[in-house]
């Protein structure tokens, strides 16, 4: 037992120094500053190839593109190439007579996902000798007019670049907006020191950059999911071209579209295990990424001060019981600090420190007793597993609005469809069919005087019983794109094109009425 106790206060100092001076070295970061007002008088420019992912977003997409137009980069340096996978919103035709984008469309294949989608298109461009960078960018991101050249003056010290998202948090409920500021203060505190100390960070997927020839050594990238990040990030900084944060390199995004998921402790402990063998080297950048995976969390750190502290008082300790008391008072001044560094409001503040309660509650949650516990009650039921976001126009009295709908299915199979409109939201209720969701949606809005315009609510659609639960399919009787068509264009439910219809509102009501008058006639 006293073993474990030297061990965890080992760990915990250790931590404790190296959270010292993180925040000590936080409070200078006039590099950046400097960097960002001398990044326009760069005389060596790189030619970059700025990849933008896109499936189902296409005002989002017609938006960023218009912001790389206004770029205050010269335009023979950089070329845009769109990944359309399997749109079916109609973003092709934003490219119809545009050659300033270079568009690789995926369809009649299924949703490849970015990862299978980038690695076509790289195999496409990677002979084109005149590319030195690439920029990989989700098409739900926003961008300003000077990233491009903030992005060159970047590369000019590291081979791989992530930056800062900034997260519109209008439309997020309490839990999401705790996460959305613990991101930011992990970005403006943690990941901001490690750059000044030239240390690596996790490859963010939405917006990474890195240079060409670093890509060439590593082979491919590794877009699958959060979890593949943090390997491919481990993979950049073993191979010597490890990934940097640089806060000059921004975005933006609304919040619904941000992802608050982080690598499960199992993936890090089993890069643990597959690197610990590779930490003989030389690569310190690669040794002290792999020790990162075992940065504990912050009910880890309070428990071991406490019994830390418990033990020393009351039994001969390695140390006496005032060090153990001084280094939990220097770990306190220590995040005192931290929130200087992370720039956060008051109001922030409030909600980083509702963290640990978010935490500490998605700890018993999970705890696999507990988990069982509530399946077995019937909560937790409706957790969402899968989400499909589109953007889609509702007709009102006052002209079309642009909103978006998510198609959720939960953790029991359940399906549920959720309406965002501003700041506004609705979310049905949790039905065996995904059909069935949306009728209730579509009845919600009719009481409203509102209609989605999707193929599901278009005269011109049919659906078709293809022996699925959700019946998502179905056919479009109009002649668009082509009078050509001998048969009727397959769709889906949450489709939509520039010929919908309305389609007449059944009432059963009315329905009776009129048979009824029609038999006395």
């Amino acid at each position: 037992m006293e073993f474990i106790l030297y061990i965890i206060y080992l760990y915990i100092l250790i931590y404790t120094l190296y959270m010292f001076v993180l925040s000590v070295r936080n409070l200078k970061d006039k590099p950046f500053s400097i960097e960002k007002k001398y990044s326009r008088y760069d005389d060596i420019k790189n030619n970059f190839a700025l990849i933008i992912y896109s499936h189902n977003h296409k005002e989002c997409l017609q938006e960023l593109i218009e912001q790389i137009k206004m770029q205050d980069y010269p335009l023979a340096n950089f070329k845009v190439y769109a990944i359309l996978d399997d749109c079916n919103d109609g973003s092709e035709r934003l490219f119809e007579y545009d050659n300033f984008v270079h568009v690789m469309n995926i369809h009649d294949v299924g949703t490849l996902g970015k990862n299978k989608a980038i690695a076509m298109l790289l195999e496409e461009i990677k002979k084109d000798s005149s590319i030195d960078a690439y920029i990989f960018i989700d098409s739900i991101r926003k961008i300003e007019p000077d990233f491009l050249t903030l992005a060159n003056a970047a590369l000019r010290k590291a081979d791989a670049i992530t930056g800062e998202v900034h997260i519109n948090r209008d439309n997020l409920d309490i839990v999401d907006k705790i996460k959305a500021v613990y991101k930011k203060y992990q970005a403006n505190f943690f990941k901001q020191a490690r750059s000044l100390l030239g240390l690596a960070t996790q490859v963010d997927s939405g917006l990474f950059i890195i240079k060409k020839s670093a890509l060439e050594d590593i082979k491919s990238i590794n877009f699958k999911d959060v979890n593949s990040e943090l390997e491919f990030s481990l993979l950049l900084s073993k191979s010597g071209h490890k990934c940097v944060y640089n806060p000059n390199i921004q975005s933006y995004i609304l919040g619904q579209d941000c992802s608050f998921r982080k690598p499960r402790l199992t993936k890090r402990l089993n890069l643990l295990k597959n690197n610990f063998r590779n930490l003989k080297t030389i690569n310190l950048a690669f040794v002290e990424h792999v020790c990162s995976l075992l940065n504990p969390n912050i009910w880890f750190i309070v428990a071991a001060y406490a019994i830390l502290i418990g033990y020393s008082y009351n039994y001969p300790f390695i140390v006496k019981c005032n060090v153990v008391i001084f280094t939990a008072i220097l770990m306190l001044a220590i995040f005192g600090i931290s929130l200087v560094n992370a720039k956060l409001n008051a109001k922030e503040v409030f909600l980083l420190f509702l963290y640990p309660i978010y935490s500490i509650c998605h700890i018993i949650k999970n705890f696999p007793p507990v988990r069982y516990l509530l399946k077995a009650i019937g909560a937790n039921t409706d957790k969402e597993v899968d989400k499909l976001v589109i953007d889609v126009l509702v007709q009102t009295k006052h002209g079309d609005r642009s909103c978006k709908l998510e198609f959720i299915s939960t953790e029991n199979e359940l399906s549920k469809i959720r309406f965002i409109y501003k700041n506004k939201k609705y979310t049905t209720s949790s039905h065996l069919r995904m059909i069935d969701a949306l009728q209730q949606l579509k009845s919600k809005m009719e009481d409203y005087g509102l209609i989605l315009k999707i193929c599901s609510c278009c005269a011109n659609f049919t659906s078709c019983a293809d022996g699925s639960t959700n019946m998502l399919k179905g056919q479009c009787h109009n002649e668009y794109p082509s009078p050509l068509l001998n048969e009727p264009r397959p769709t889906l439910i949450w489709n939509s094109c520039s010929s919908f219809e309305p389609a007449k509102t059944n009432n059963i009501i009315e329905e009776m009425a009129q048979e009824v008058e029609n038999q006395n006639n």
